[in-house]
């Protein structure tokens, strides 16, 4: 009779180190799965994040200068966002001008804070 699945290879048995002591063996195994299953048996405590200084903004600006700065950024972003829109045909344009619209919104709100703002 033929036999369709061939037979299993045949493997040398893995040897038994005498050496290996069971206890030993679940302690270190123990202490794996504390280290990554037990995020409260840390040793140290993980230090706070620092907020990076690299786009840090003048703590000292005062806010009609801030608010004048924003309203320039949301007009630049506006007028580019038209830019690529004039480029694009079909959904993508559509798209590109409900993001320069929602960017002009942005900016009208930010001119009347500006306008509502008194100095001092």
């Amino acid at each position: 009779m033929f036999k369709v699945t061939p037979n299993p290879p045949t493997l040398d048995p893995v040897p038994f180190d005498a050496s290996l002591d069971p206890k030993k063996l679940k302690e270190a195994a123990d202490r794996a799965l504390n280290f990554y299953l037990n995020p409260g048996a840390l040793k140290e405590p993980i230090p706070p994040r620092k907020p990076g200084i690299i786009f840090l903004i003048d703590p000292t600006v005062d806010d009609e200068t801030l608010l004048v700065q924003a309203c320039e950024s949301l007009g630049s972003a506006s007028d580019m966002a038209s830019e690529i829109a004039s480029l694009m045909d079909g959904p993508q344009r559509n798209k590109m001008l409900m993001l320069q619209q929602a960017i002009m919104l942005s900016g009208l709100v930010v001119n009347r804070v500006l306008d509502n703002h008194k100095p001092g």
